[in-house]
């Protein structure tokens, strides 16, 4: 006997082929059988007649490592029919730290991972992943942080990796990958990991080469005079020619200054793989993006964490030195900015950086700084849409176009705190799967599913995922081809898609007609 049992449905297996028309009989977490049911029991019994069942959609890029541990409901993602979210993204995470460097971190990174609780273990790998396993709505995996490498060898600092501490740092990381880490996550907009050189990054990545775990990247735009290239792509590209590691881009796409320029966005990493880099890449279906405030402030300003970062704010010559940066800084368009998230203030959000610099009769580099004070650092912010819906949808139709590459999968880069958060935390994927799919017709729903499902599951060595398969983990969404649409908008984010009744997890049922269950069957993933 069963104990589900998905009769009738569409089954879109995530493998790129045609779909067929099945049943999937469940037993425990696996799937057990996939065939004809006729004369078969089970305990329960879902009718997917005119459904699609396809592999539950995995995350690639997600900000979630605070909020799924004060919400294990996670109702923004799950709804969309994710299954799977890989975690510690741009390097900003808790594990390994000491219970001191938890602290710290844990309040720096508070304006875009939330306040888990202080008291948690986060001293190992295992540790890290013991606070999700089974006491999550979703699975969840983990590549090391670069970050928190960083601090538990030289602190939270702007000193090089090298000798003892660089072995270290490997030794950590060595340790984090026999724990069941996916591999090293870094991010060099953001500190401490923008104090790191290509040298370092290299070393490090030999030790992840030797797990077969990848180096996934948000590119270096701080203190590029370190990196091979003047960072960005091409130094990825050498990081991964040198060490030998798989590289995987985060949130490579088109924005309002190249919308349509899909080759040559890619062209250098083309060049890379075809001299014999392994590359993969990820991308969200937005034309702007989000962050938290407090990494737009100057390099050295961030040197020695928290207390030392309010202390230079209340400074005058510091924060006179601060506010001199932001108006060198011309790619950050402060004025382009909207407060997302300001927990002491909650009133405030939804207001820009501009409309509140004016209510204030403050410069908009004094109300940065201001902010950051009265919030104790926790701001987050995301950046306004162009205006032309022309170039929106060229955008848009990017997305598409990268996406059918066979490298390419989903990372909604998520980031749902504050009461306007944006949009993809709870509209990526049905975006995506439902709404431009359609609009473009561009790419097969079998081989959109591919991207989402089985590309990942490959990239990140899930085992026993990412495919509807006999012996496979149960991680199963099922939708409306038709109807499957994402409904959060800039200006109304926490709306969720329709068009996805049932999503299940190990085999448990976490939505039911569209309504999340409170089953936490969620695991640490491989």
């Amino acid at each position: 006997m069963f104990d589900l049992l998905i009769k009738n449905g569409d089954i879109v297996d995530g493998s790129g082929e045609l779909r067929i028309q099945s049943d999937i009989g469940i037993i425990d977490e696996k799937i057990a059988f996939i065939g004809d049911s006729t004369g078969k029991e089970s305990k329960k019994i879902i009718n997917a007649k005119g459904l699609i069942v396809s592999p539950g959609f995995i995350d690639t890029h997600t900000h979630h490592d605070g909020i799924l541990l004060n919400n294990p409901q996670h109702a923004s993602s799950l709804r969309q029919g994710v299954t799977t979210e890989i975690l510690g993204q741009d390097g900003l995470s808790y594990a390994p730290l000491s219970s001191e460097n938890y602290k710290i971190q844990r309040k720096y990174l508070g304006g875009i991972l939330g306040m888990p609780p202080e008291n948690l273990d986060m001293s190992t790998i295992s540790a890290f992943r013991s606070h999700y396993h089974k006491k999550v709505s979703i699975n969840t995996a983990y590549p090391v942080s670069h970050g928190a490498l960083r601090m538990e060898s030289v602190g939270f600092f702007d000193k090089p990796l090298r000798s003892k501490q660089l072995d270290h740092a490997k030794n950590l990381l060595k340790e984090g990958l026999d724990q069941g880490s996916v591999g090293l996550a870094t991010g060099m907009s953001y500190h401490p990991n923008a104090w790191s050189d290509t040298e370092e990054l290299i070393e490090l990545c030999k030790v992840v080469r030797e797990k077969d775990g990848v180096y996934i990247t948000h590119l270096r735009d701080v203190n590029p005079e370190r990196g091979f290239g003047g960072g960005g792509i091409p130094e990825a590209l050498e990081i991964g020619k040198r060490s030998g590691v798989r590289v995987h881009f985060s949130h490579t796409r088109t924005s309002a200054e190249n919308a349509g320029q899909v080759s040559k966005v890619l062209e250098l990493i083309d060049k890379a793989k075809a001299e014999g880099v392994n590359c993969t890449l990820e991308l969200y279906p937005y034309p702007t993006g989000s962050s938290f405030l407090l990494s737009n402030l100057p390099s050295w300003a961030h040197e020695g964490g928290p207390k030392d970062i309010l202390e230079r704010l209340n400074d005058k010559n510091s924060r006179k030195k601060i506010i001199e940066s932001f108006e060198l800084n011309k790619k950050r368009r402060m004025d382009q900015v909207l407060l997302s998230y300001l927990p002491k203030n909650p009133e405030l959000e939804g207001m820009t950086v501009s409309q509140l610099s004016k209510l204030r009769d403050i410069s908009m580099g004094d109300l940065i700084c201001d902010l950051l004070i009265e919030q104790d650092l926790q701001v987050g912010f995301w950046q306004i849409p162009p205006e032309s819906i022309s170039v929106w949808r060229q955008i848009s139709r990017d997305a598409i176009e990268f996406l059918s590459r066979p490298d390419y999968m989903i990372g909604s880069d998520s980031i749902p705190i504050g009461n306007f958060p944006h949009p993809r935390a709870y509209g990526t994927f049905p975006r995506f799967v439902g709404r431009l799919r359609r609009q473009f017709d561009v790419m097969s729903l079998e081989q959109m599913i591919q991207r989402i499902a089985n590309n990942p599951a490959k990239t990140f060595n899930l085992k026993g995922r990412g495919l509807l398969k006999k012996g496979y983990f149960a991680d199963i969404v099922i939708f409306d081809e038709d109807k499957i649409i994402d409904t959060a908008t800039y200006d109304d984010a926490k709306q969720f898609p329709v068009g996805i009744p049932y999503v299940i997890v190990n085999g448990s049922i976490a939505v039911n007609n569209e309504v999340c269950t409170g089953v936490f069957a969620g695991q640490a993933v491989p």
